[in-house]
């Protein structure tokens, strides 16, 4: 089970050496063993009760031989901040949301169950998707408490997304669904060494997902390997009445992305390096340095430098259109709770954190909330300026620029750089990286394994204009193949025995 892919675990259950019903069996044992216990990863914020009669019902449908699509049998995860029709709750973990069970699935989890895969649990989540205060603590919720980093359990698991991209990487199940407004699935998939695809803005339904701005928000898989990710990605797509973006991916989604997946991948392309994500780490540029090489050799051309001039124009402008998005998104998924959920708006929620803020906010506030609770309506000009201005400078004038100028296939650049200590004092200490520009424009981003310092996972990103997934994908799957650079966690107390090593052999 541990470290098999997806394609992998279905030929032992197409064979009979597996049954979906044993291999959930054996994801819950390990859930219980290094998640609930041992190094008590926290990753998983509630088991679903019915997981394993799901799994025998779906054991039973392929001995029938009927076969539902690709994820047959597989247990898979999502982020609690995705609307499951079951008895598991959907609390982006906040206690403010505490027994708020969805009336419906949300477009993307029921997809996946009608391909055959096992919901098994949600994951915990920096909470309400990092979007509370300014010095959040990333994998910290006041409902499921610290997710932990597998490489080194001292260590920040990066957010928002960070209880799927540990579960993923600590084999606590096949692969994992996360949720990205702004890194949220690209820095905790780099930081916990495993792959994440953030799709185009419309790839992927956002209806039944707890929101943040639909300009920029978006659900994406998480796996061990491109491969599995891609399995995820395939099943999740649609066009979905409830969500009007995903009709823009009409002729534009595939129900086979694993067609891209090319050894060959690199032979021929045009990578542009954007250095200007560079310089915050020299041991990230040297595993930047590294993995430029690898391309290289595996025949791809290097433009180098392809730097995105418009990058940190609009931070600020980002920030506007996220509150205004906020306050409107939220306001609208909560008012459509049943009466037993205890808020149904966003200054409720302010309201119940304020009155509970021993259990809700014991290291950091709300001030995001407050701030976007402060704003106007979507119709203001502040917003849509603002708005217009994200888009032009992202797209246009950002990514559609430079890719057009150089003629190239795709930028890449350094995902971020090791994981920081938990500090539940100060916060997050993000050292750098290049999530914002794809995530302004709505446009696909690949993150993939590219080293380690201190044995800390470092990613590198491949991103592209919209709808490019099938380029990314390619690229990303060659470059994976020729680096094999993914080594599983061992769950170690710190990295300050590696570092005393490294010291005593200097001395």
């Amino acid at each position: 089970m541990q470290e098999k892919s997806i394609t992998e675990i279905q030929l032992d259950m197409q064979s009979g050496k597996l049954t979906s019903g044993e291999l959930t069996r054996q994801y819950l044992a390990r859930i219980a063993q290094l998640d609930q216990s041992g190094p008590a990863l926290n990753a998983v914020i509630e088991v679903n009760p019915d997981a394993l009669q799901v799994a025998g019902e779906l054991d039973a449908e392929r001995r029938q031989g009927k076969m539902r699509g690709r994820l047959h049998g597989i247990p898979v995860m999502l982020k609690d901040n995705i609307d499951t029709h079951d008895k598991m709750q959907t609390t982006a973990g906040s206690l403010a949301l505490e027994g708020n069970f969805a009336k419906q699935d949300a477009f993307l989890a029921a997809q996946l169950r009608a391909r055959g895969a096992v919901l098994l649990a949600k994951t915990n989540l920096s909470e309400w998707a990092n979007f509370r205060g300014d010095h959040s603590i990333s994998g910290w919720s006041s409902r499921g408490g610290q997710t932990r980093n597998p490489y080194a359990l001292d260590r920040s698991p990066c957010g928002s997304s960070s209880g799927s991209a540990v579960a993923v990487a600590a084999n606590l199940c096949a692969a994992a669904i996360g949720t990205e407004t702004d890194g949220s699935i690209v820095c905790p998939a780099q930081t916990n060494g495993v792959v994440g695809i953030k799709p185009t803005l419309g790839l992927v339904s956002r209806s039944g997902v707890i929101p943040i701005a639909h300009s920029q928000d978006t659900a994406g898989p998480l796996g061990r390997s491109v491969a599995d990710a891609v399995l995820l990605l395939e099943a999740m797509t649609g066009v979905d009445g409830r969500d009007p973006a995903t009709k823009a991916s009409q002729g534009r989604s595939c129900l086979d992305y694993s067609q891209f997946l090319d050894s060959e991948g690199l032979k021929g392309a045009r990578l542009g390096v954007a250095r200007n994500y560079f310089g915050f780490d020299a041991r990230v540029d040297r595993i930047m340095e590294a993995s430029i090489a690898i391309m290289e050799k595996a025949g791809a051309e290097i433009v180098d430098p392809a730097n995105i001039k418009t990058e940190n124009r609009f931070e600020k402008s980002e920030m506007t259109v996220v509150f205004y998005e906020f306050k409107a998104d939220l306001n609208s998924y909560l008012e459509n709770l049943g009466p037993e959920a205890g808020v149904h708006s966003l200054q409720e929620v302010i309201d119940f954190n304020q009155r509970n803020r021993e259990k809700v906010m014991p290291y950091f506030g709300q001030e995001r909330m407050e701030a976007a609770q402060a704003k106007g309506p979507l119709t203001q000009k502040t917003y849509l300026k603002a708005l217009e201005r994200n888009q032009r400078l992202s797209r246009a004038e950002g990514i559609d620029a430079v890719l057009q100028e150089h003629t190239l296939d795709a930028i890449i650049a350094p995902t971020g750089g090791p994981a920081w200590l938990v500090d539940r004092v100060n916060g997050d200490h993000y050292g750098g990286g290049c999530s914002s520009v794809a995530a302004v424009a709505g446009y696909p981003h690949i993150t993939v394994p590219a080293g380690y310092i201190f044995g800390l996972p470092v990613g590198i990103s491949f991103f592209a204009s919209a709808w490019q997934e099938p380029t990314l994908i390619r690229l990303a799957y060659a470059f994976e193949l020729a680096s094999q650079v993914r080594t599983p966690p061992q769950f170690l107390p710190s990295v300050e025995d590696e570092i005393k090593t490294i010291e005593g052999s200097v001395e």
